[in-house]
């Protein structure tokens, strides 16, 4: 996970997403499943979070909208820009109705997680304030982020595609900044690459 700056609400989104799921929500109280307006502002979210999934830190290229606070135990902010978060297909159905127990995107702050060469993994570093190391655990090990296959997986792609010169050290530092800094750190010290 890396920091992730909140996208601005999108023009028309009151009016296209806001107004009516409102309505249609107090038209349909007791609904188990939801009119999706948001869709049309998939779009905005995923350019606001660089089109990187929001705990991957990992362009990807079939996002959906994370509702951070699960309509199920939060409806009333099914139809809120504030709620919506841009993640992995995964990671949302890890997350379900996990709410705010695990880390939000919006919270995190730079430095806060690492990757680790060549294994790929996920960890998290002391610079977690004490009061978050737990949940920020939670996170990773309920999301997948430290060991799940896809993510191991992608990161494994990417990093190769890197090393094999498919991928300029710009592009490894826009679509996997995670890995980037993995890579400046272990060239730092001298060693190749592994």
């Amino acid at each position: 996970m890396i920091p992730v700056p909140r996208p601005r609400r999108p023009r028309n989104f009151n009016r296209d997403c806001l107004n009516p799921g409102n309505q249609w929500l107090a038209a349909n109280p007791t609904a188990k499943k939801f009119r999706a307006f948001w869709t049309k502002f998939q779009p905005e979210l995923e350019k606001g979070f660089s089109s990187r999934c929001g705990w991957w830190a990992i362009f990807i290229t079939d996002g959906v909208v994370d509702h951070y606070m699960s309509q199920k135990h939060h409806p009333h902010l099914t139809y809120e820009w504030k709620n919506y978060r841009y993640s992995a297909g995964s990671v949302n159905s890890s997350k379900r109705i996990l709410d705010d127990a695990v880390l939000d995107p919006f919270e995190v702050q730079a430095g806060w997680f690492e990757v680790i060469l060549p294994s790929m993994q996920l960890l998290r570093t002391n610079q977690v304030p004490v009061h978050m190391q737990a949940k920020a655990d939670f996170t990773i090990k309920k999301l997948h982020l430290v060991k799940g296959d896809k993510i191991r997986k992608l990161r494994k792609r990417i990093y190769e595609n890197f090393k094999t010169g498919k991928c300029t050290m710009a592009g490894l530092q826009n679509d996997a900044p995670l890995i980037a800094e993995a890579v400046i750190k272990w060239q730092a010290t001298g060693r190749p690459l592994p």
